[in-house]
């Protein structure tokens, strides 16, 4: 049975220098909705990016990838592939897909805690679980009463295990930072992706005994039906939410109340998983006010708080996987064991007008007006004074 889902174009282009090709486009349901977080990507190279949370997404492959398959996976819809020159040379073209409506009523499944058993017993053999380097695209911005007041942005190389292990290593290859405008600095000891790494459920050990297990729907990735497990605490505090799939115990999305984190997975060219998007938050109620925060307030005859709200907002894309140790290039400061926004790197425009960023998202647009509200000063000039 066919189903479709709508791939628009947002003007795709070609940019050819230096050997780069550069790819745009949006992708939504047959409603026009934008589909967030979808893997976009050449899988047989191991190249890709997810799509932001409007479905729209920028690619920067090779002319030796012209003639290969880019692929678009997201789960509740088939994957959808197209060669890369037909891609771009499809200028206006609509690509019309229905969404893939998942029907497990006559599937004998089951039951929630056996499929959460056998997907975390299977882990190392549904995962890239050999040392391998991803491409690292990390956002933090640093949030006092609600609004952004530093923002980091680093393009970083990591040694990690997937889920069967932890990240080995790290180097921080290209940085970007705001000016700071921080009242209370909260330096975290380690580096944040380190911080993504130690609350990830699956890489801790779920003691499953402890939830009340429920399948709670029912869904597809790339080609294999998928049921939803909620697992709620037993003493009451916290869930855990699981994206299995009935045939190969594949775990494709993890949602927690731990810091309300997400972690999406996606197939590398074996169809093994690895992360491909990562979201979190950190929350402080009752951050202490400072000395300058309190003479602000009292400058501007404000009653002074007895304390302010202070978070940490995180936001990281995957973007390339090798598994060759031979071609790992962790060159530069390893970031371990400092706050990231402390590691010193020089501001280099070029480099990030040549990465795959994803478009901007809601939370980068969030963070660049209000960190340009601030004094008015553009976030790009920012940039170029702050590092």
């Amino acid at each position: 049975m066919i189903h479709f889902f709508k791939i628009f174009f947002l003007i795709p282009f070609i940019f050819l220098a230096q050997n780069r090709v550069v790819v745009d486009g949006v992708i939504v349901d047959e409603f026009d909705e934008p589909v967030p977080y979808a893997a976009v990507g050449v899988v047989e190279k191991n190249i890709g990016v997810a799509s932001n949370d409007e479905g729209r997404f920028h690619l920067v492959v090779t002319i030796n990838e012209l003639e290969d398959i880019l692929e678009v996976s997201s789960i509740g819809f088939e994957t959808f592939k197209v060669r890369v020159k037909e891609f771009i040379d499809a200028e206006s073209q609509v690509i019309v897909l229905k969404e893939n409506i998942t029907q497990l009523d006559d599937v004998e499944l089951l039951a929630p805690k056996e499929y959460v058993n056998a997907a975390l017993k299977n882990l190392k053999n549904t995962t890239v679980s050999k040392p391998h380097q991803l491409g690292i695209l990390y956002r933090r911005a640093s949030v006092e009463d609600y609004v952004s007041r530093f923002f980091v942005e680093q393009f970083m190389h990591v040694v990690d295990r997937g889920p069967s292990g932890h990240i080995s290593r790290l180097a921080v290859k290209e940085m970007r930072k705001s000016a700071d405008y921080r009242y209370v600095k909260i330096k975290q000891k380690i580096h944040a992706v380190n911080y993504m790494d130690q609350i990830n459920p699956l890489k801790n050990g779920v003691y499953t005994n402890g939830f009340k297990w429920k399948k709670i729907g029912d869904s597809n990735y790339d080609g294999e039906d998928i049921v939803i497990l909620n697992g709620t605490r037993k003493n009451g505090y916290g869930f855990l939410k699981l994206y299995v799939g009935i045939d190969t115990f594949s775990i494709y999305k993890v949602e927690t109340n731990i810091l309300d984190a997400t972690y999406i997975y996606k197939k590398d060219k074996n169809g093994k998983l690895y992360l491909s998007y990562h979201n979190r938050e950190w929350k402080n109620k009752n951050a202490k006010v400072p000395p300058q925060l309190y003479n602000a307030y009292k400058l501007q005859g404000k009653k002074v708080p007895s304390s302010i709200p202070v978070s940490y907002r995180h936001e990281v894309y995957v973007m390339d996987l090798k598994t060759n140790k031979k071609t790992f290039d962790l060159k530069g400061p390893d970031g371990e064991g400092i706050d990231m926004s402390e590691i010193q790197k020089p501001y280099n425009a070029k480099f990030w007008e040549s990465i795959s960023l994803p478009p901007p998202t809601a939370f980068y647009k969030k963070i660049k007006v209000e960190l340009e509200s601030n004094y008015n000063v553009p976030l790009e000039v920012q940039f170029q004074h702050s590092n």
